[in-house]
């Protein structure tokens, strides 16, 4: 904090890092938006969901991606922990110094994002 202020409770609690991996927040994230399809290849998970399946995130060690719409990436990208991604200008890559419960919220959710625009995608073909 730079404002002098000791760090209320809840803000010390969401700081505090979990004993979660974001293959574990992707894992769940996947379980519940159904419809999956997760290949491990070359040190790396991709997630892709549709007929044809169409990938939307992936995991390397502690770095996620996500294929987000271009509003929610532009926003994505002014959250610490993220920056773009070698795959396209709608992909943000999220590695977060510290995975605590804020940084557990934003991955499921972009995860989720992400999932859900796929998924649609996948529908108008």
């Amino acid at each position: 904090m730079t404002d002098g202020r000791r760090p209320t409770d809840a803000e010390a609690l969401e700081a505090t890092p979990t004993d979660l991996t974001l293959a574990d927040v992707l894992a769940a994230a996947a379980d519940e938006a159904g419809g999956v399809v997760a290949s491990a290849a070359d040190g790396a998970t991709t997630f892709a969901t549709g007929t044809p399946p169409a990938v939307f995130a992936a995991l390397t060690d502690e770095r996620a991606e996500f294929r987000l719409d271009p509003l929610v990436a532009r926003a994505a990208l002014r959250t610490p922990g993220t920056s773009g991604s070698p795959r396209g200008p709608d992909w943000v890559a999220f590695a977060p110094g510290i995975l605590d419960d804020g940084a557990v919220d934003r991955a499921e959710a972009w995860f989720l994002s992400a999932h859900r625009r796929a998924a649609a995608a996948g529908r108008s073909h």
